[in-house]
């Protein structure tokens, strides 16, 4: 932008161009007010409300809602041993009986029976990071519902994470710092632990030992299902009720974490791939998947006319072709 002094010396006709760049833009504007406000009378999802069977997600930089229409699933094939009693699932009864999600593991089929190399990726970003340095384990969520047995919660899982990442994963927090937010737990059913038609406990025993936190896993470390928030590829923002492979994100610096509106942070698959590249962030598979669509929000289409709106915006645009 020039300075205004500077602006006042400008030959007529460099005014006149900048006068009609102006004039050209203003309809513009105009316009994406006008969509504004039609989004916003139009009601729904619009600004954020979503139905219970729903949460939001990231993808192409927009924010986008999925609307999951069955519950989860962790599959388990015939030579797998999730529970670690040297028992293949094929003779072992008992492992049927209870969901076992394993991050790290990874079934050779997904839940059609189709081959996994051909599953639809749901990048699940975990913050890993304490905003605050956490020191305390009582700010541990505890288990939904009592959980299963022998599973961590609480502040014996405060303590636990305390002492294997130095402070109190956002992660594992009852409630996470206001800094940031997740999108799950859900908003119409905010129980820690917990979010829409997904598990509420996870096995992390494979990704502690693959992270060099313990030796090789050797049992099942149940812990509540971590706060986290999604990420889909650019190709699938729009897409029918399908089946996704749970991909879980470690997110290591808060400067990577996603704002509410999709805006900053990692809300694409590109700007996901390049935080790992520089080693701030870890990605797994895992035997877990989710039945969801997705679809573009309205609020994610409102923050980008916001954007254009915003004065900066106005001010790039009106000087176009000075």
């Amino acid at each position: 932008m020039r300075h205004p002094d500077r602006m006042k010396k400008q030959s007529p006709c460099v005014e006149s161009r900048h006068r009609s760049t102006t004039h050209n833009f203003l309809p513009r504007l105009w316009l994406a007010a006008a969509v504004l406000a039609c989004t916003a009378l139009a009601g729904g999802t619009a600004f954020g409300q979503l139905a219970p069977n729903q949460t939001h997600g990231f993808g192409n930089e927009r924010l986008v809602t999925f609307t999951y229409l069955q519950n989860f699933d962790c599959v388990d094939q015939p030579t797998m041993d999730l529970d670690f009693n040297h028992i293949m699932a094929q003779s072992d009864p008992n492992e049927m009986q209870t969901p076992i999600c394993q991050a790290v593991t990874e079934s050779s089929e997904d839940p059609t029976g189709g081959d996994i190399k051909h599953t639809a990726h749901l990048y699940v970003l975990i913050p890993m990071f304490s905003v605050d340095n956490d020191q305390n384990p009582n700010d541990a969520m505890p288990c939904p519902n009592g959980g299963r047995p022998g599973e961590l919660c609480g502040p014996a899982l405060g303590a636990k994470l305390i002492s294997l990442f130095g402070a109190l994963p956002e992660a594992w927090k009852a409630k996470v710092n206001p800094a940031i937010t997740t999108q799950c737990p859900d908003p119409n059913n905010p129980v820690p632990g917990t979010c829409t038609m997904h598990a509420s406990s996870v096995d992390l025993s494979e990704t502690l030992a693959a992270l060099g936190k313990t030796g090789p896993a050797s049992g099942n470390i149940f812990v509540p299902t971590p706060n986290h928030s999604h990420v889909v590829d650019n190709s699938r923002v729009n897409a029918g009720a399908i089946w996704w492979e749970v991909r879980p994100v470690l997110v290591m610096f808060q400067s990577d974490w996603p704002t509410a509106d999709g805006t900053k942070g990692i809300t694409s698959s590109k700007l996901m791939d390049d935080a790992e590249a520089a080693n701030r962030a870890i990605e797994v598979g895992s035997n877990f998947f989710l039945f969801f669509s997705s679809e573009q929000s309205a609020t994610g289409m409102t923050s980008h006319l916001q954007h254009l709106m915003h004065p900066s915006a106005t001010l790039s645009h009106t000087g176009a072709g000075q």
